[in-house]
């Protein structure tokens, strides 16, 4: 008995699934099994991208401002070169001083103003020897100010001893370099600089400093070699007295970097160097894998389409007598139409349901088990809500077109043939 608050097309429509049971089952668990891979795909790879990503950036900003390179320039002959006479000049690049960008204090005010960006911070940074009784180790001493620095690189919390504090008299370690010393919180420690920064005192300069904190970045290297002291304290000894050797910047869009970089020197005329172009071969790893990504889902989709197109194609033959008879009793094209379009819509939606649960467990299974060495997630995966609505409304839609050739063949049944079979 019909339903009166159902159209018609739906009843007839929910009739035919019922009666093919195993195939509407079989086709919802495939559908499923297609959209379970591809939720968990996706959230996979956004995973691993994401903690990619972090780790590259935890210890870096996302453009560099950097001051121009020196370059060497040939004398020309001009007009005291002789009819036909090459010149032959050997020319060699000159040694980078250590400078400040110039004018830095505008240049920072100015790209302040650009809403892309998130924090904008000033840096002295360069090279020196960290003495220690006997021992010496070359480091690369960073001039910040804690307070913006550390929205870039999160210093506090790599803290393994001691604080993250930077007084004009204090250091930041790494571990590395204070297992190779002997150095605890509260030591004092020695910086000193073969020379100035420019190159004229040939005695450098030196500062005794008090070790506050010791830090993991969690890279062996950069844990030897990198120290942090406050900004004054490194303009002082690397004898650039107001100067920067560079700003460091995040913005909110950290794929859009390279951009932003090539606006921001087309503005100041500063060198801005992006975390995309200094990490060339790492962005194209993670371009591979999204690529990677979307083949997987393309394919995927491409077979639970296949799969409800030839359901339906089986159902049309199926259902040709029954086609046959709505047809004489003066059901219409469109209606016939309607009818398996619906089928293959509610078979990707119900199929769809059914994945995005399976989806979601596999996701929850896969964070319980894939764990470090610490028992902690290997990384975060992040259950999306607009994952699920895509899947969902990528199933169904797939579902409709997979019925449309289908549903046009039962459409244009001849009445009459289709009742003699």
């Amino acid at each position: 008995m019909f339903n009166p608050l159902l159209p018609f097309e739906w009843i007839v429509a929910i009739r035919f699934l019922r009666e093919g049971r195993l195939q509407t089952v079989f086709i919802m668990a495939g559908v499923a099994i297609g959209v379970a891979v591809i939720v968990f795909m996706s959230a996979l790879m956004a995973g691993l991208q994401g903690n990619f990503i972090r780790r590259v950036l935890s210890a870096q900003a996302h453009i560099e401002l950097l001051p121009p390179k020196e370059v060497s320039r040939p004398l020309r002959m001009g007009a005291h070169a002789a009819p036909g006479e090459v010149e032959g000049a050997i020319i060699q690049p000159p040694l980078q001083r250590l400078k400040s960008i110039d004018q830095w204090q505008s240049v920072t005010a100015q790209i302040r103003t650009m809403p892309e960006l998130k924090v904008v911070a000033s840096v002295a940074g360069g090279s020196a020897l960290v003495v220690r009784g006997n021992a010496n180790r070359a480091v690369s001493v960073a001039g910040v100010e804690p307070a913006q620095y550390f929205r870039i690189v999160d210093l506090e919390s790599k803290i393994v001893r001691g604080r993250a504090q930077l007084t004009t008299s204090d250091i930041l370690i790494g571990t590395e370099l204070a297992d190779d010393l002997g150095l605890q919180v509260g030591d004092k420690l020695r910086l000193s600089t073969a020379t100035s920064a420019s190159g004229t005192d040939a005695t450098g300069a030196a500062l005794t400093l008090t070790i506050t904190g010791i830090f993991d970045l969690g890279n062996k290297g950069a844990n030897a070699r990198n120290t942090f002291v406050a900004l004054r304290t490194a303009q002082s000894l690397l004898g650039l007295p107001g100067g920067v050797t560079s700003l460091e910047v995040t913005v909110e869009d950290v794929y859009a970097a390279e951009r932003i970089a090539q606006r921001i020197t087309a503005a100041t005329g500063v060198q801005a160097d992006s975390w995309i172009k200094t990490n060339a071969e790492f962005f194209s790893a993670v371009n591979a894998q999204t690529l990677a990504n979307t083949a997987i889902r393309f394919f995927v989709g491409l077979s639970v389409a296949f799969g409800i197109a030839s359901v339906m194609a089986v159902v049309v033959v199926q259902k040709a007598r029954e086609i046959g008879i709505l047809r004489a009793m003066g059901i219409s094209q469109a209606q016939i139409m309607r009818l398996f379009l619906l089928q293959g819509g509610l078979l990707g939606l119900a199929g769809s349901v059914a994945g995005c649960l399976l989806g979601a467990g596999i996701l929850v299974l896969w964070q319980r088990t894939a764990l470090n060495a610490d028992g902690t997630p290997l990384f975060a995966l992040a259950l999306e809500p607009m994952l699920f609505v895509y899947a969902l409304l990528l199933a169904m839609l797939t579902g409709l077109a997979a019925a449309f050739a289908p549903a046009r063949r039962a459409a244009r049944l001849d009445p009459v043939v289709a009742i003699r079979g």
